[in-house]
């Protein structure tokens, strides 16, 4: 299968292996982190890690929108359910991410609330319509990948009038959050970036280029296959034994320098930085989610409800929020693999598709 198949390649494998552990300085350690939890998922998936030389490491990112989401949103998204008898609608992954006193959706959806697992944000309007007596709330996540449908279901709800439905956005931006790991007051030793896949066939490869002149990081935007994230690798691995800190491109099949911009022009017509907004594991950040804009208020959740900014703490002992900015690695937690399993999650890494934790305990690194 064109673009799949050839990604993983055994020889090609080898071939790039051997190619890094010539590449290598034997008396240096590589950081890289892979910021995209897919990223994560092939590694492991393809024993990746196993085919690099001991001092080559990847560091697991917060690229899983799903794991970066703090506990207070989910909080928020119950109490809009049990408090105002909205019919909410979300992907399948927010289902059972932790919220406050181990309570989650599919928890509160098992106990009466109207809460409908979809596809794709025309699911959602789909149902607004049909239910046009009800109060329809999309709950929209994701990083800049997502962020375009969020702003064609609301614009298409305005020309149509659909005046019972509305989004509660949480659209996070991938840059700000690489820029947070750097500046934390103990921030992670990381030496090099593998950029995000499908956030950069939105946004290009240009956002990140001030970033890398700034810090003085390589980043290589890298696909999702294997070989892909081997030759990123390598790329990461030449740049810095060069001393340079530049952004590559080694996704060029499907990633430009400036991206999609009728994706990006719709996204701006819509949608609005925020001034702040919480992540899970790495805290409050300055300008790194999206706001519904006031031109379209009549369609944002949280000014059609009260919905109060809620605190709230993870489940004592879980390492998620430290995994996310990658100041430690899944087996670092005492709760893997015992009392958090994925039938059992305690935090979102074990949750998502996309989660570190699911990696480990997917493809066997744990057991």
């Amino acid at each position: 299968m064109k673009y799949i198949s050839e990604f993983r390649q055994h020889d090609l494998a080898k071939h790039l292996a051997q190619a890094i552990a010539k590449t290598v300085d034997p008396n240096r350690h590589y950081r890289l982190m892979e910021f995209c939890g897919g990223h994560t998922h092939a590694i492991f998936r393809y024993g990746v890690q196993d085919l690099m030389p001991d001092n080559v490491e990847f560091i697991h990112g917060p690229g899983c929108p799903v794991c970066v989401l703090p506990t207070g949103r989910i909080d928020n998204a119950i109490q809009l359910v049990e408090q105002h008898d909205v019919i909410l609608c979300t992907y399948a992954d927010l289902m059972r991410v932790p919220a406050t006193g181990r309570n989650n959706l599919l928890k509160a959806k098992a106990a009466g609330a109207d809460i409908r697992m979809l596809y794709s944000t025309q699911d959602a309007l789909k149902i607004a319509r049909d239910n046009p007596q009800r109060q329809v709330v999309f709950f929209a996540i994701g990083f800049e990948t997502t962020t375009p449908p969020t702003a064609v279901a609301i614009k298409q709800a305005q020309a149509e009038g659909l005046q019972n439905f509305s989004v509660f956005c949480n659209h996070v931006l991938t840059p700000a959050a690489m820029q947070a790991i750097l500046d934390a007051p103990q921030p992670v030793a990381i030496d090099a970036f593998l950029g995000p896949s499908h956030v950069s066939t939105i946004i290009g490869s240009r956002p990140y280029e001030a970033f890398a002149d700034r810090y003085r990081k390589p980043i290589v935007i890298a696909g999702f296959e294997p070989l892909d994230v081997m030759q990123s690798a390598l790329m990461l691995i030449c740049q810095l034994n060069q001393g340079r800190h530049e952004v590559e491109n080694e996704y060029s099949r499907a990633v430009t320098r400036d991206g999609n911009q009728k994706a990006q022009a719709l996204t701006s017509e819509v949608l609005a930085l925020r001034d702040s907004f919480e992540w899970r594991g790495l805290g409050l950040i300055a300008n790194s989610a999206l706001k519904i804009r006031a031109e379209y208020a009549e369609f944002d959740a949280e000014q059609r409800f009260e919905m109060p900014a809620i605190q709230a703490s993870d489940v004592k002992g879980c390492e998620c929020p430290a995994i996310l900015r990658g100041a430690k690695k899944p087996q670092d937690c005492k709760l893997l693999g015992t009392v958090c399993t994925p039938e059992n999650p305690m935090g979102s890494c074990m949750v998502s598709s996309e989660g570190a934790c699911a990696a480990y305990w997917s493809y066997g690194r744990l057991r």
